[in-house]
């Protein structure tokens, strides 16, 4: 499912975001890297409740990607039992302000407290109708598009799939993000213009927004710069703007 359409077509309907600069922010102020970790955290709930009452139906926040298991043990360790503290101080919260939460990611790789909790955030959010935040922790895009892809061969090879068959919806559908329109704006903070690994497949259409803003600084005016960006966008898909503008005559 891409491409996804708002009744407000200068508003994104999904909105993804690479949180980064959390160790810089630290650094500027001589303190551990977990400090601006923590300070992010701030950052995701200013973020998420704006993103509501801009009318945003999608946001999908990079918390953990597969890469960053490469870091120093003590910062990993240091970020799981953040995820945790997180989970158990606002998932209440959240669902009291009707966000259904839902995380990507290779849950294989995490701890089984934290496995839990996600089960269990989701589970309880599950039915909410408002903001759908997706957080993706131990998430890689190209372990997305490899997990998909095995999952296809499987069911090829068991013969409950014709090669002729396989097409990118059906591919997309045994992706992470299956049932949710793909991205039309991607947000990076810290100064770093890359997508590093993050919804490879999803982005094929997006709007590229990079900001200087370390993530422990991103408010409310950044996210709203953002969207106005976004708004200003001749979104083509492939058509000339010739095209578009003759079909909204």
């Amino acid at each position: 499912m891409r491409g996804g359409a708002s009744t407000d077509l200068s508003l994104p309907v999904h909105i993804a975001i690479i949180m980064d600069g959390n160790g810089r922010w630290a650094r500027q102020r001589a303190l551990p890297r977990h400090a601006g970790h923590r300070a992010g955290v701030k950052s995701v709930r200013a973020t998420v409740e704006h993103a509501a009452r801009r009318g945003i139906k999608c946001l999908t926040l990079f918390a953990f990607s597969s890469e960053n298991w490469r870091r120093p043990a003590d910062e990993v360790s240091k970020l799981m039992n953040l995820f945790i503290e997180a989970l158990q101080r606002e998932v209440a919260e959240l669902h009291r302000n009707k966000v259904r939460l839902e995380f990507i990611g290779d849950r294989s790789q995490l701890g089984d407290g934290l496995v839990r909790k996600i089960a269990a955030a989701e589970a309880q959010t599950a039915n909410n109708d408002g903001l759908h935040l997706v957080v993706a922790v131990a998430y890689g895009g190209r372990w997305d598009i490899t997990e998909a892809a095995r999952r296809v061969c499987r069911k090829t090879v068991d013969g409950d799939l014709q090669v002729e068959e396989i097409d990118e919806e059906m591919l997309a559908s045994e992706m992470q993000l299956v049932g949710i329109p793909d991205p039309d704006l991607l947000i990076r903070t810290g100064g770093e213009q890359r997508v590093s690994n993050f919804l490879l497949w999803h982005l094929a259409y997006a709007e590229l927004f990079f900001c200087d803003t370390l993530w422990p600084d991103f408010r409310e005016a950044d996210l709203d710069a953002a969207i106005d960006y976004f708004s200003a966008r001749q979104r083509r898909y492939g058509h000339t703007g010739d095209q578009l503008e003759a079909a909204e005559c």
